[in-house]
C-alpha cells in the first residue's frame, strides 16, 4: 500500500526497516490502519542519527517531561542523566533534555506482566520476546540562536531524539570550572567542576548533607584540598577533629586505588594551620602547625553572649546593667576611650555585631559582685535599722585594672541603681563564672586570633573543637570566627577594589552545622542567627562563602536552608528528612529525590548556582588523610 504523498512508503517497504522485528502480516495491518486514518510513514533526512523518538502523551504526563521510545540496540546510548536534543516535527523547534528515568526494557506488543512473559521468564528465558526501551526526558530548555530559553511548548510526537556530544553536554549543563568535584554518573569521562573565580557560585553558600557513611567527610576533605590548590582561603570549623592532618597523604587503600584509577593528583594541603583553644587537646598527632588561641570577650556581641549563656529575662536585665555600667567605669578610669578618635569610634560601635572594646569576663564578674554586695548591704541595714557606720567596705576584684579603684566601682554601681532580687544576681554570677572557668576568654597563655592570617590566599585553617566538650563553647568560637573573618574580608575586599585587583575568595566550612544552627537554637538565639544571616548577605558581595555540612539537615531551619544556593546531597534514607528537604529546596525534580535513598557511598546529587540542573556525581576520593572519629 502506498499513499499519494511523494517520498512516502509503507512500513513494510521502508529500506531501513529491520526485517523480522515485526511479522509482515502485522506490518500490513498497521499500513491498512494508517491508510484508513490518513497517516503517513515517510523517511525523513532529519531522522538520520536519531537514537529514539518521542511518544504520545497520556493523562499522567507531566509538564516538561517527555516519554521517548527506542530500540534495544540504542538503549546503551541513552543512559540515565545523559543529555539529548529533540528536534520537534512540524514546528521545527529544538529542545535540550536530560534522561531522568530509564531506559526501561518493555516487550514489543506484550505487557511485561502478561502471564506468558512472567511464566517463561521465571523458567529461564525459554521465551524472550523482542523488546524496546522506554525513557523519560526532562526538558531543560528550548534552543534559540545558541541560547537556552525556558520551554513554552512540548515536542511533537514521533520527533527524533539525538545524543549530545561531551562538549555539547558540558556546555548545556554548565559544569566547567577549576575545582573538580567528580565524574557524572552514567556518562563516561564527563567531569563535574565548579569555578572558584565566579562570584555567583561559591559566595552563594553551600549545604553538604548526608547520613553517616555516605561520603560527606570525603567530599569535605576533597573540597578543602582543591580550594587550597585554587588559591581560596579556607577556614574549617572541625568539631570532630577529622581534618587536622590534611597536610598528610591518605592511608586509606580505597582512596589510593580510586586516585590511581582516575589518575588524579595526590597533592595534600601544604599551607595548613591547626588552631585549638589554649588548655584543650587536639586530635592532631603529628607535631607542628599547631596554634593555640583564646577568644577576646570584647570581640563578641553582648547580645550573642547572653543568648549563648541562655539567660532568663531577669538575668538578662542584670547582664546588660553590668555591661552598660562597665562602659562608664572604663571611661572614668581612662582605659577606653582615651582619645577623641576612640570616643568617635565608641559612638559607632554596633553591639549587635561586636562587643565593646576592653570589656572582659573578669570585669563583668567584679562589677556584678559589687551590685550584689550593695544589695546585701541595703538588705542588712534595713533589717538592723541602723544607719551607715561610715566604714568603707572592701570589694574583692579579680581584674588587675580595677585593683585600687574599688571606690569607682562602688560609686558607679550605686549611681546605676542595681535591680533588686539578689537571687537573680547570684544566678548571673554563676553563669559568668562557668564561662570564666572555661578559660577561653582573654587567656594570657595564648594570643587572640589574627583574622588577617586566616584569609591568606590558599591557606587552610582548621579549628579543632573536638576537645571542648561543650556546644556552648563551640558556639562562642564559631560566632567569634564568623564575625572576625567577615570584618577582615570586608577590609581586604575594599583594599582590593581600591588597588584595582581581584579580591581573594574565602570559604568557611562549618561541620555538624545542626549543633550550631538547629531549629531550636534559632528560636532561642535569634540575634545569633541574625548575625549569621547578615554575614551571609554581606559575604555574597565580598567573596565570602559559607558551607554548612551536616548529617541532620532536618534540624536546620528553613531560614538557614533559604541562605543556600548550592547543594551536595549524599545518601539519605529517612523519607521524612527527604520530604523536609523537598519542601525547602527548589530546583530538584521528583526523579532526583527518588535517587537519594539509593545513592552508593561516594555518590551525591550536586546542584550548584552555575549549573543548569542537579547532577548525580561520583565524588572524587580525597588525597588527604582523614582522622575518622569512632
Amino acid at each position: 500500500m502506498e499513499t499519494e504523498t511523494s517520498g512516502s512508503s509503507t512500513l513494510a517497504d521502508k529500506k531501513d526497516w529491520k526485517p523480522g522485528t515485526v511479522s509482515s502480516e502485522t506490518m500490513e495491518g498497521i499500513d491498512a490502519v494508517a491508510e484508513e486514518v490518513g497517516a503517513e510513514y515517510t523517511s525523513l533526512p532529519e531522522h538520520e542519527g536519531a537514537i529514539a523518538f518521542t511518544h504520545f502523551d497520556t493523562p499522567s504526563s507531566e509538564d516538561h517531561r517527555i516519554t521517548v521510545l527506542l530500540t534495544k540496540e540504542n538503549m546503551a546510548s541513552m543512559p540515565l542523566q545523559s543529555l539529548v536534543r529533540i528536534k520537534s516535527l512540524e514546528d521545527s523547534r529544538s529542545y535540550i533534555g536530560s534522561v531522568t528515568a530509564g531506559p526501561f526494557a518493555e516487550p514489543d506488543g506484550l505487557r511485561a506482566d502478561s502471564p506468558i512473559v512472567v511464566t517463561t521468564t521465571v523458567k529461564g528465558k525459554i521465551f524472550l520476546p523482542r523488546y524496546h526501551g522506554r525513557a523519560y526526558v526532562s526538558i531543560l530548555g528550548e534552543e534559540s540562536n545558541n541560547q537556552m530559553l525556558p520551554p513554552r511548548f512540548r515536542p511533537r510526537p514521533n520527533s527524533p531524539v539525538f545524543p549530545l556530544t561531551t562538549e555539547e553536554t558540558m556546555k548545556a549543563l554548565k559544569i566547567g570550572g577549576d575545582i573538580r568535584i567528580g565524574n557524572m554518573v552514567g556518562v563516561d569521562n564527563l567531569v563535574v567542576s565548579i569555578p572558584s573565580k565566579r562570584k555567583d557560585v561559591l559566595p552563594r553558600h553551600t549545604g553538604i548533607f548526608g547520613t553517616t557513611g555516605g561520603g560527606k567527610s570525603t567530599t569535605n576533605s576533597g573540597l578543602i584540598s582543591k580550594l587550597h590548590r585554587a588559591g581560596v582561603a579556607t577556614i574549617v570549623i572541625d568539631v570532630e577533629g577529622e581534618y587536622v592532618e590534611s597536610d598528610q597523604p591518605t592511608a586509606d587503600p580505597q582512596m589510593k586505588e580510586g586516585l590511581a584509577k582516575l589518575n588524579l593528583p595526590r597533592d595534600v594541603v601544604a599551607d595548613l594551620r591547626v588552631y585549638h583553644l589554649e588548655g584543650r587537646e587536639t586530635n592532631r598527632e603529628i607535631p607542628g602547625k599547631l596554634h593555640p588561641f583564646c577568644l577576646k570577650f570584647s570581640d563578641i556581641s553582648p547580645y550573642a553572649v547572653k543568648e549563648i549563656l541562655e539567660l532568663t529575662e531577669p538575668q538578662e536585665q542584670r547582664f546588660f546593667k553590668t555591661y552598660d555600667t562597665l562602659k562608664i567605669i572604663l571611661e572614668r578610669l581612662k582605659i577606653y576611650p582615651r582619645t577623641s578618635d576612640e570616643k568617635t569610634e565608641a559612638l559607632e560601635i554596633d553591639e549587635f555585631d561586636t562587643g565593646y572594646p576592653h570589656v572582659t569576663i573578669s570585669q563583668m564578674i567584679d562589677l556584678a559582685g559589687v551590685f550584689l554586695a550593695q544589695l546585701d548591704e541595703d538588705k542588712n541595714s534595713k533589717k538592723t535599722k541602723t544607719s551607715d557606720s561610715g566604714e568603707q567596705r572592701v570589694y574583692p576584684t579579680w581584674t588587675s585594672e580595677f585593683r585600687g579603684h574599688e571606690d569607682v566601682l562602688k560609686s558607679c554601681a550605686a549611681q546605676a541603681q542595681a535591680l533588686g532580687i539578689p537571687i537573680s544576681w547570684r544566678a548571673l554570677l554563676v553563669h559568668l563564672w562557668k564561662v570564666a572557668r572555661l578559660k577561653v576568654f582573654d587567656n594570657p597563655k595564648a594570643p587572640a586570633l589574627n583574622y588577617e592570617d586566616l584569609i591568606h590566599p590558599g591557606r587552610v585553617s582548621v579549628f579543632d573543637l573536638s576537645d571542648t566538650g561543650s556546644p556552648r563553647v563551640n558556639n562562642l568560637v564559631i560566632s567569634d570566627i564568623l564575625r572576625g573573618v567577615q570584618a577582615a574580608q570586608e577590609a581586604s575586599y575594599k583594599e582590593a577594589v581600591k588597588r584595582g585587583v581581584a579580591p581573594s575568595p574565602v570559604v568557611i566550612i562549618i561541620e555538624e552545622a545542626h549543633e550550631f544552627l538547629s531549629d531550636q537554637r534559632i528560636k532561642q538565639m535569634p540575634i545569633l542567627f541574625q548575625q549569621v544571616a547578615r554575614i551571609a548577605r554581606r559575604g555574597r558581595k565580598r567573596w565570602l562563602g559559607l558551607v554548612f555540612s551536616t548529617q541532620m539537615p532536618q534540624h536546620l531551619p528553613d531560614e538557614v536552608l533559604g541562605l543556600l544556593n548550592n547543594h551536595v546531597i549524599h545518601k539519605i534514607s529517612d523519607s521524612h528528612v527527604i520530604d523536609h528537604l523537598r519542601k525547602s529546596l527548589g530546583g530538584f525534580d521528583a526523579g532526583i529525590w527518588k535517587m537519594v535513598p539509593s545513592l552508593a557511598p561516594g555518590q551525591a546529587v550536586v546542584s550548584m548556582a552555575h549549573m543548569a540542573r542537579p547532577i548525580m556525581v561520583s565524588v572524587d576520593p580525597t588525597p588527604c588523610r582523614l582522622k575518622l572519629s569512632n
